[in-house]
Formats: structure tokens, C-alpha cells, sequence
């Protein structure tokens, strides 16, 4: 499921596209190939896609489009090294963050290191992935002039080029994915303006000024870009170490993404117990209990509140279900819009998560599993905030860290049938607790979709 796309206002009247996933310590990635950006089309590209969900796994990952490229704002919008921080302070102010790390990726981290000398009680860490520093040694090389050549004579081309080059000319398929995305973030004509404002961008002479720790990442033969760049930027501050990893591509998700994300979550202090382990999936032909939940009218919610109020609201949610699941041995599955879906190995402890979830939501300031955060928002608005939970039990399918088969299938059709605040369970979940202090109403057989014959529907009872 695709994160959620929202907009928020610069002080200068640019709208800007951003979504955010997970939770955890704030990490706002900054656009990785600026001047282009396109946060939808990053997510539906399968290698993007693995790299933000992985640095989500431990974080509240946060991408946005700079103003004129992607689903920010493209027209009557100017650009400067002051607009490009008016876009971070505006995603920044939108979302509340009081302190977060800062990923500067390629040409965005000639925005990133001023925004960190700017703001260095709110950034926290700083991470530069391939950037770069003196951006005249960048801009005068060949290889450049050669390839900007082409933006007027071949657009197509020189979108396909720049796609090979930042993959270390061995992309392939990977490649022409790539360069489809360029082609979304900005079209030949809006390329002009921003490119000219990119390659005035300079840092050298402030990097002294530096507060906030950094980590340096550098691909060894990166086109273009001498390592000698980022062992200057390295050096050129007070708290910053370099990393210089092999290979030519300027792509963090290749085979050494799991390291690269490893290395930033200690240098970011995640380390491996700040989150839970997720319990294996399912043992081929082995009995399992499938749990949906799903937020009950979750727009209107977000219209009743605003964007960042209801984003308040709702990670409130995903941390009470996350640490519901922590108490009683589930695996999250994954994340869908509004709601989860989560495993078991006991029909007996999955019942008792999902009835520790409705009671943590029904008395707002006593969850079960820990104390819900006193922030003032999901204190206020938390009753609001309506569940409901479907469970079924049988033999599912895994393959690639998911579940699949009849009975996921129906477990979602049961979680679709129940009201907010409610629990409903198959027939088959009711007798593997039998006995178990669980009591339950009948609903009666459910004619539901994708099943032929009608599912037999029980309500867990208040006071369970």
C-alpha cells in the first residue's frame, strides 16, 4: 500500500508533496537526485521502494517533492538555496518535528548542510549519500558538460544517460525505470530553471560551522564525482566520518543496501532492541491466526482534524498496535493504509491482542501493552479514533515476507464486516479458544465476497 500523499505550504506559497512511513526517530530524506523528484513514482519503483521501506523498518521516513519537480507545486514557483530550505521548514513545521535526522542524497545535500548548520537543535544527525561539496569542481568536470549537452538536443537521451551514470553504467532494466522517473519528475523545459539554480548551490566555506554530527557516504568509483569530494566535505567539518563504500553506483539500493541502512541506524543510536523482532512468518502447512485492523472512517478523521493533527492521531494508533503485538508474540505482516495485518502462532494469543487493542482504544490514557503517549492531540481526539479487528485461522500461504490464500482472504473480509470498536472472528477461531475465558454473540452466517458459501460470524463480547 502506498503511503498517503499530503501537502503543506512554504512561507513563500509553494506547494509541497510529501508522505510519510514507519515511525521512530523522524528521518527526512531530502529529494535523491535533485532537481528531479517524483515521491509517488519513487514508491512504485520496486528499487526505490526497498530502500524506503527499509529505512522505514526503524524510522518515521519522510520524503517530499522540491518545489517545481514531481506532485509539488511546477509553475510560478522560484529557486535559490532559500527556497529549497523553505520547502524542508515548511514539511518540518507541517509535521511538528522538533528534532529529526537529515538525509542529504547526491545534489541535496548541498541543501541539507545549510539546513543543519541553520537548525542545529533540531537536526539531530546528518547523513550525505554521494554528495557533493564544492559543486564547481562537479560542474566543470567533461563528463558533466558532455551530458547537460544533451538536455536541449535529446531529452529522452540524456535522461536515459544520467539514469546509466548514477547506476554505474550497468543498470539495465533498472536503468529505464529510472529514466521513466526522470521524465515525471520534470519535463525538458522545467529542467532549465532549477539545474541553474542547483549548480550555484555552494557549501565549502561554511562546513566549519557544522553542529550536528555527520556521516559521509561515498561509492569509490562514482562517475564524475572524485572520492576526493567527499573526503573534502568530510574533512571540511568538525563531527564527520567518511565511508567510502566499492563500486560506481550512486544507487544505495544495490546488493549492499542492508549494510548501508545498518550503518545509519547505529550512527543514528537504533540499535537492534529499540525494535521488536518479528516472529518468523508460517512454517509451510502449519496452523496460523491471521489478524486485520482496519481505522473506521480514517478520511473523515483527517478532514475533522487536518493533516497534521490526524497524522498525530494516527501514529498514536500504529505505536498502540505495534506494541500490542510486541506483548502478545505477533508478526506484523504489513502495513495497509489505515489498518495492519499480523500473524500468530495461537489463535488464543492473537484474540487476547486484538481485545488488549479495542481496550486500549476505548480508555485512550490506559492501553494495554504501555502508557500512550500524553501528547495533547491524541489525548483530545483518541476516542475518535474507531477499530475494527477481523480474525481467522488456517493454513496461509507465505512467500516474500507475506501471507497469502483462503484464509488471509478471509480474515480481511471478516475485519470488513465489523463495526469500530468491534472484534469479529471466524467459526474456526471461536473453537480453538473454546474454554479460554473468551465469550462471543453469534452473527450469523455472512454472505461475504470471494467466498461461495456463507461464513459463520462471531462478535467478541464486551467484557472479555
Amino acid at each position: 500500500m502506498e503511503p498517503r500523499i499530503q501537502y503543506c505550504t512554504t512561507s513563500d506559497g509553494v506547494k509541497i508533496a510529501y508522505w510519510t512511513f514507519g515511525e521512530g526517530l523522524p528521518l527526512l530524506h531530502l529529494p535523491p537526485m535533485l532537481p528531479f523528484s517524483h515521491i509517488q513514482r519513487e514508491w512504485q519503483n520496486p528499487d526505490f521502494g526497498r530502500w524506503y521501506k527499509r529505512l522505514a523498518e526503524r524510522t518515521m521516513l519522510v520524503r517530499y517533492d522540491a518545489r517545481g519537480t514531481g506532485m509539488s507545486q511546477r509553475q510560478g514557483v522560484s529557486f535559490s538555496l532559500e527556497a529549497f530550505m523553505l520547502d524542508v521548514q515548511a514539511v518540518v513545521d507541517h509535521l511538528g518535528l522538533k528534532q529529526f535526522a537529515l538525509l542529504g542524497f547526491l545534489h541535496s545535500g548541498l541543501v541539507a548542510i545549510p539546513y543543519a548548520i541553520q537548525h542545529p537543535q533540531q537536526v539531530s544527525q546528518l547523513v550525505l549519500w554521494c554528495s557533493h561539496g564544492p559543486l564547481t569542481e562537479y560542474a566543470s568536470s567533461s563528463g558533466r558538460k558532455a551530458l547537460h549537452s544533451l538536455i536541449d538536443q535529446h531529452w529522452g537521451m540524456f535522461t536515459e544517460t544520467l539514469a546509466q551514470m548514477r547506476l554505474g553504467w550497468s543498470g539495465g532494466e533498472q536503468a529505464h525505470r529510472i529514466a521513466a522517473y526522470l521524465r515525471d519528475s520534470l519535463t525538458q523545459d522545467e529542467a532549465h530553471p532549477i539545474y541553474a539554480a542547483v549548480h550555484e548551490l555552494e557549501v565549502m566555506d561554511i562546513l566549519p560551522q557544522m553542529k550536528s554530527p555527520t556521516l559521509v557516504f561515498h561509492r569509490r568509483n562514482l562517475p564524475v564525482v572524485n572520492v576526493s569530494v567527499a573526503m573534502a566535505l568530510a574533512s571540511g567539518m568538525p563531527d564527520a566520518q567518511l565511508i567510502v563504500l566499492e563500486g560506481a553506483s550512486a544507487a544505495p539500493y544495490l546488493d549492499d543496501m542492508d549494510e548501508i541502512a545498518r550503518t545509519m541506524e547505529e550512527f543514528l543510536g537504533l540499535e537492534v532492541g529499540d525494535v521488536a523482532e518479528a516472529a518468523p512468518l508460517v512454517a509451510a502447512g502449519a496452523l496460523a491466526t491471521i489478524l486485520f485492523t482496519d481505522i473506521v472512517d480514517s478520511t473523515a478523521l483527517t478532514e475533522r482534524l487536518g493533516d497534521a493533527k490526524a497524522r498525530v492521531v494516527l501514529r498514536d494508533h500504529e505505536r498502540t498496535v505495534r506494541e500490542a503485538l510486541a506483548v502478545h508474540g505477533g508478526s506484523e505482516i504489513k502495513t495497509m493504509g489505515d489498518g495492519f495485518m499480523a500473524s500468530f502462532g495461537s489463535a488464543t494469543k492473537a484474540l487476547e491482542c486484538a481485545v488488549a487493542i479495542q481496550k486500549a482504544f476505548a480508555a485512550p490514557l490506559h492501553p494495554a501493552g504501555g502508557s500512550r503517549p500524553d501528547t495533547p492531540v491524541a489525548a483530545q481526539h483518541a476516542a475518535q479514533l474507531r477499530v475494527r479487528i477481523g480474525l481467522n485461522a488456517g493454513e496461509p500461504v507465505a512467500e516474500d515476507g507475506d501471507l497469502f490464500g483462503s484464509a488471509v482472504n478471509l480474515a480481511a473480509r471478516i475485519a470488513g464486516q465489523a463495526q469500530g470498536g468491534e472484534v469479529l472472528v471466524s467459526d474456526v477461531v471461536r473453537q480453538l479458544v473454546a474454554g479460554k475465558g473468551f465469550a462471543f454473540t453469534d452473527r450469523g452466517e455472512q454472505a461475504l465476497k470471494g467466498f461461495e458459501e456463507p461464513v459463520r460470524v462471531w462478535a467478541v463480547r464486551e467484557g472479555t
